[in-house]
């Protein structure tokens, strides 16, 4: 079963000719080539999920009692209809009041959000729990406070749990040792397979396709899960890229232990 995180890059005008009109086509082309079963997208706005969700025919756009807001960026799970059957989810804000629209706390620069579906495997008939996310991008604190919340989601829930999206924190961080250390429950697909953390593993390159920051684009694992293989997709198409990240897909199958 494929997984992808794929940070689209709001819709802003400001970006020119890397705004969301003249790359849009170029998103769709890269998640018809690599065909992920569940694809996680961080940043998108409504009009953005909108586009995804009418072009995307053979998937489901998981937005639970969501509410909806022109101006809100959200995490959002689009699940392959015929692999996986949606059995519930729900979603709620990396805050201090979650239940709260657009609540954010401590030193938070935007509000940030979480949203889960439990799902239910059609070839093998088990269940598990996938949840994306985008946590802070500037508030250190508010980062590792949104993981705290993130990880007593993943100890409260009984269900094998893949966890992916945008952490914007490198893989030594505190928050990446809440969640994917030894007692988080979960693991890091890239280190599982023991790749390198050098410049290849990167995820943002700002539209230019070379990479400026670290791998801040994790997929998290429970031990449910076997990692077979993991790709950063790096290939810009049309002369373009798609994003200002490059999706990062990796290919699981069952543990079956």
């Amino acid at each position: 079963m494929r997984v992808m995180t794929f940070n689209l890059r709001f819709e802003n005008d400001r970006d020119g000719a890397n705004a969301w009109q003249n790359r849009r086509s170029l998103v769709l082309e890269v998640i018809r080539k690599y065909r992920p079963s569940i694809l996680g997208t961080q940043e998108g706005m409504r009009s953005q999920l909108n586009y995804l969700e009418k072009h995307l025919k053979d998937y489901h756009l998981h937005a639970p009692l969501r509410v909806w807001d022109d101006t809100c960026q959200y995490p959002t799970l689009f699940i392959e209809k015929e692999r996986l059957e949606v059995l519930g989810g729900e979603e709620f804000w990396l805050s201090k009041t979650p239940g709260v629209h657009r609540s954010k706390s401590w030193d938070s620069a935007f509000p940030r959000m979480m949203s889960y579906a439990d799902l239910k495997d059609r070839e093998t008939g088990r269940r598990f729990s996938v949840n994306v996310t985008h946590l802070d991008h500037i508030g250190a604190e508010a980062r590792l406070r949104q993981a705290k919340i993130i990880s007593g989601w993943v100890h409260q829930n009984a269900a094998p749990v893949i966890l992916m999206g945008d952490f914007n924190d490198d893989p030594g961080s505190p928050a990446h040792g809440l969640l994917a250390g030894r007692d988080s429950g979960l693991a890091d697909s890239w280190e599982v397979l023991k790749r390198a953390e050098d410049e290849e593993s990167f995820t943002h390159h700002g539209f230019t396709g070379v990479p400026e920051t670290n791998r801040i684009d994790w997929i998290l694992i429970a031990r449910q899960w076997m990692v077979k293989d993991a790709c950063i997709v790096r290939e810009p198409y049309e002369g373009r890229y798609p994003s200002d990240h490059f999706p990062y897909y990796v290919d699981l199958e069952w543990n079956f232990i």
